[in-house]
C-alpha cells in the first residue's frame, strides 16, 4: 500500500472515536472499488475490531487489484449483468450496516447513458432500501452528491433543505436528478417503514487513492504543479465549492451512520476550503510553484455552464461532533505525494 494512504488510514484509526461501537459488526458496502468505497473498507479493516465487510463489486479483477492482500479478509459478491436483486437475495449473513456508494463518476458516461445513470441511482437504492427493511439493519447511509443542489447563482450558504435549478432537457442532468430521486426514496422509506437510513451529501472529495488518469480540475492542477507548468483555465474560474479529503469523508460517513437522524441529509465538506476555481489555482501557484502563474484561455465556441456557487453549510454534520482534519493545502500536498509514489 502506498505510504501516503497508509499514513491516512493510520491517522483515521487514531482519531476515530466510535470504533468501540463497531466491534464484530457486519457491513455491506456497494461501490467498494471506487475511491470512497475502497477507502471506507480499508479504514474499517484497519480499526482491527473484528469488523466483517461484504463488498458488492462489478469486477472481481479490479477488487483484487484494489485490495491486494486485504482481499482475503473481505467477502465479495460480483454484480453480474446488473442483477442486484438476485445478488441481495443470496446474502445469507446478518448485516448490521449498509453504505451505498455505487454510482457512475464519469461525466462522459452520464451524457452518453442518461437512462442508465438515472435508473442506476434510483433502482439500486430502491432494492437496497427494501433489503434494509426486511433485514432490519441498524443503519444505512446513502452516499449522495453536492450535484443534488444543481445550479446556484447566488453566493449564499446552502443548508440541506435548499435546492438550485437543474436543466431537465440535458442528458448530464441524469446524475443530479437520479441523486434527488434516490434521496427522496430514502426519506420516504424512513418515514413510512422506519428504515434507519441517512444521506451523506458529499462535495468533491480527493486525496490518496485518486487515479492518476482522473481528469477533474483538482487532478489537472496537481499535474500542472508536478510538471512545473502554468495552470491554464479554460473558463473564468468563478464557480466555487468546498472540498473534502478522502479519510475526512470516510469519517463523516461513519458519524452519519452512527449518530445521524433517520431520513435526513447531511452536507459533507471541509467548510474552510470553500474557494473558486481561479482562487484555488492561484493558491496552488503561490504555495507550490511561485515562479508559475494562472493563465485564462477562453474558447467561447465551446459554450460554458453558468457560474455556480455551492457554499455548503456543514453545521448539521459538525453538530454530530465531526470535524475535518485536513485543510486545502494539506489535501493538495498529500494528493501530489500520492501521485509521485503511485
Amino acid at each position: 500500500m502506498n505510504k501516503i494512504l497508509k499514513e491516512d488510514i493510520k491517522d483515521f484509526v487514531s482519531s476515530f472515536p466510535f470504533s468501540g461501537e463497531l466491534v464484530g459488526r457486519k457491513f455491506l458496502v456497494t461501490g467498494a472499488t471506487g475511491l470512497i468505497g475502497s477507502t471506507l473498507v480499508k479504514c474499517l479493516l484497519a480499526l482491527d475490531k473484528g469488523i466483517q465487510v461484504t463488498c458488492l463489486v462489478r469486477s472481481m479483477d479490479k477488487a483484487m487489484a484494489v485490495f491486494g492482500k486485504d482481499a482475503s479478509k473481505l467477502c465479495f459478491y460480483e454484480i453480474i449483468n446488473g442483477d442486484w436483486e438476485s445478488l441481495l437475495c443470496s446474502i445469507s449473513e446478518k448485516i448490521d450496516y449498509v453504505v451505498h456508494c455505487a454510482s457512475p463518476t464519469s461525466g462522459s458516461y452520464m451524457v452518453e447513458h442518461p437512462v442508465e445513470t438515472y435508473e442506476l441511482a434510483f433502482e439500486t437504492t430502491k432494492l437496497l432500501l427494501r433489503y434494509a427493511k426486511v433485514a432490519n439493519v441498524r443503519s444505512f447511509v446513502y452516499v449522495s452528491s453536492v450535484e443534488y443542489y444543481g445550479t446556484v447563482l447566488e453566493d449564499c450558504i446552502l443548508t440541506e433543505d435548499m435546492q438550485g435549478s437543474i436543466d431537465m432537457t440535458s442528458p448530464r442532468s441524469s446524475y443530479p436528478m437520479g441523486k434527488r430521486a434516490a434521496e427522496y426514496l430514502c426519506t420516504a422509506y424512513a418515514k413510512e417503514y422506519g428504515v434507519k437510513v441517512k444521506i451523506a451529501r458529499l462535495t468533491q472529495t480527493f486525496g490518496a487513492g485518486v487515479s492518476k488518469s482522473d481528469n477533474r480540475v483538482f487532478t489537472q492542477f496537481a499535474r500542472s504543479i508536478m510538471k512545473k507548468e502554468d495552470i491554464v483555465l479554460h473558463t473564468t474560474g468563478e464557480s466555487a465549492k468546498p472540498y473534502c479529503y478522502t479519510t475526512d469523508c470516510v469519517s463523516a460517513i461513519l458519524y452519519i451512520l452512527l449518530k445521524g437522524t433517520d431520513g435526513e441529509a447531511y452536507n459533507v465538506a471541509a467548510p474552510e476550503t470553500y474557494v473558486s476555481v481561479k482562487s484555488m489555482a492561484e493558491m496552488l501557484c503561490r504555495r507550490f510553484a511561485p515562479d508559475k502563474c494562472v493563465r485564462i484561455e477562453l474558447h467561447p465556441e465551446m459554450g460554458y455552464a453558468p457560474v455556480t456557487k455551492l457554499h455548503l453549510s456543514v453545521d448539521k454534520l459538525m453538530e454530530l461532533g465531526w470535524a475535518p482534519r485536513y485543510n486545502l493545502v494539506q489535501m493538495f500536498e498529500r494528493l501530489i505525494e500520492w501521485f509521485k509514489q503511485a
